[in-house]
């Protein structure tokens, strides 16, 4: 039974404007933050007028309010033997469901703002997955690039003093992000277990001889081109032969490069912060192998890639085009893997234009609320990041499955798992996007399945 009586003088619509309008002033210059709450409440116009006990027991005002939010100074020395002092922050967001869960990024760009929107968004990710997690993000304004592997550790054990404090494999469980791969997983689980003085999975994304799962470096970019496949069957249709772009050049766009080789598609670009390269030959697994030795091992920049293969195109970003090029190329699927709001207006002219019919978000929140209303007026088939991306989360969960059993699984039943969560998220976005009126709108069936079970959980739970 409701504690509350339902505000009875507003429709949903006002109702919502009203939790947006509180939630920009109580979060000032936080934009990302911003647009991925207006994202979700936009979706919930939709479900508020047939459940008020959400609008009286004020779900939409306490989801929208991390449940704890942390931010600690990090004093590390550089290899000249000076200090140096950055910001790291953890946003416990929602436990409703689970413990909080979801990766450290450590990037210049990182402030509180773009936090707590990566925050907002696990929490529906995490619910899509079927497993029981809540949603957290945390994360530095340090710059691993560039720095040496004792700089790195300092800083990652300089950081991990404070976090530790905070987590736990029942409390929060951080993962890896931008500028957080396995390296720096390692620096930060060795000085969790120095200081806690026990091995638990405290940490995802570890090594494989020390806790870590199979498939977990690879999981976001393969579940994104397996939701993309399922997305594909509703039209009748396959990857096979199908010209691909793929933004970035990290962690998820090798492994959404590997996944659409084995489904027979034909990628034919890369990207990183300096510019993009257009490969019109297509990208082959022996490319591939040289872009992950130069992006993992060498940690070299993009462009070099036209210095090996010669047909290959390179082209500078330049901050003051209104468009992205990689957004330029014709192309019938697009997987931007890279970063938040890489695709704007212009960018999904762009695509559109060039007969795109498919975008599946490897990234998170990579197109701009502008892009994603062309996509959906345009019926694209349109994968939203919080369902498309949910492949590296989910694996994430089988890896603390796997740590709280003290079991290994093998590469064949961890990849198995992850292509059964990715169809069953695609079902849950179809046919809750059905259910409510707009079907096909996998952006309105991702933001109501996530946000429903994460509501009825705070139902559940009382007024906390």
């Amino acid at each position: 039974m409701s504690v509350m009586t339902p505000p009875n003088v507003k429709n949903p619509g006002d109702y919502i404007e009203d939790v947006l309008a509180t939630v920009k002033a109580k979060n000032p210059a936080e934009a990302e933050f911003h647009q991925a709450v207006q994202e979700v409440l936009d979706s919930l116009r939709l479900v508020l007028q047939k459940h008020p006990e959400y609008r009286s027991a004020r779900i939409l005002e306490r989801i929208t309010e991390p449940e704890r939010v942390l931010m600690f100074r990090v004093p590390w020395f550089d290899d000249r033997g000076e200090v140096q002092v950055n910001r790291g922050f953890r946003i416990e967001m929602n436990s409703a469901i689970g413990p909080y869960k979801g990766g450290l990024r450590f990037h210049p760009s990182v402030n509180l703002g773009i936090l707590k929107f990566l925050a907002f968004e696990q929490v529906f990710k995490n619910s899509l997955t079927t497993l029981p997690m809540g949603g957290g993000k945390g994360g530095s304004d340090f710059d691993p690039k560039g720095k040496s592997d004792n700089e790195v550790m300092r800083f990652c054990q300089s950081f991990m003093t404070e976090l530790q404090r905070h987590i736990g494999p029942d409390t929060d469980v951080p993962a890896g992000d931008i500028g957080v791969g396995g390296r720096e997983i390692g620096f930060l689980f060795g000085q969790y277990k120095r200081l806690r003085n026990e091995f638990t999975g405290v940490l995802t994304g570890k090594g494989l001889n020390w806790g870590g799962s199979l498939i977990r470096p690879e999981a976001t970019g393969y579940g994104c081109v397996y939701f993309a496949n399922e997305m594909l069957k509703t039209r009748k249709e396959t990857f096979d032969g199908k010209l691909c772009l793929v933004s970035g050049s990290g962690n998820v766009s090798q492994y959404t490069v590997e996944k659409l080789l084995d489904f027979g598609a034909k990628p034919i670009t890369w990207s990183d912060s300096d510019g993009v390269i257009f490969d019109p030959d297509g990208i082959d697994r022996e490319k591939l192998a040289w872009v992950m030795e130069l992006k993992n091992v060498r940690r070299g920049r993009i462009r070099e890639y036209t210095d090996k293969y010669k047909k290959a195109v390179f082209m500078p970003t330049d901050v003051k085009l209104d468009h992205n090029p990689i957004w330029n190329i014709k192309a019938d699927c697009a997987f931007p893997s890279a970063t938040q709001n890489e695709i704007k207006k212009k960018d999904a002219e762009n695509l559109l234009k060039n007969g795109c019919k498919l975008v599946a978000e490897g990234a998170n929140m990579p197109c701009t609320l502008e892009a994603t209303k062309m996509f959906l007026d345009a019926e694209t088939l349109y994968g939203p990041a919080k369902a498309a991306n949910a492949g590296g989360v989910a694996t994430s969960g089988l890896e603390m499955a796997q740590n709280s059993a003290r079991l290994s699984w093998t590469r064949e039943e961890v990849d198995d798992r992850l292509h059964k969560i990715m169809i069953a998220i695609h079902k849950n976005c179809f046919e809750t996007a059905e259910k409510y009126g707009t079907p096909g709108n996998l952006v309105n069936g991702a933001n109501i399945g996530g946000f429903l079970k994460v509501a009825n959980a705070m139902l559940d739970q009382g007024l906390v």
